[in-house]
Order: C-alpha cells, then sequence, then structure tokens
C-alpha cells in the first residue's frame, strides 16, 4: 500500500505552486504546477531552486 503524498513548505509564484514531498524512496523532491485551468503544466525536480525557477519563468499556453 502506498502512502499518501503530502505537500509541505508550498508557495505560490503568479499561477504556479511550488511544493516539496518525499518520494517512495525516501527522497525530498520539489514540484511546480500551474493552477490555471486547462494549462497542465506540472514538473519534479531535484532541488528547490530549479522548481521556483521553472515557476518563474512558466507562461501558460492557454
Amino acid at each position: 500500500m502506498t502512502r499518501p503524498v503530502r505537500f509541505r513548505n508550498m508557495r505560490r509564484l503568479g499561477p504556479v505552486e511550488v511544493g516539496t514531498y518525499l518520494d517512495r524512496r525516501g527522497r525530498e523532491l520539489h514540484t511546480a504546477a500551474c493552477t490555471a485551468p486547462r494549462c497542465g503544466f506540472s514538473a519534479d525536480y531535484t532541488s528547490r531552486a530549479a522548481a521556483e525557477l521553472a515557476a518563474r519563468t512558466h507562461r501558460c499556453a492557454v
């Protein structure tokens, strides 16, 4: 049985939210996900700086 993903250290940069979580292997990963309707952008990164850079430079295609 898998445990649920629990995000912590959430931050919102424009329409993109950046959060930190632990994956199944116990590694700390950072994700950036756009909350705009019909955008669909989300990506995982190994560093917080990379996730925040992606959030700041993201432009919605919609």
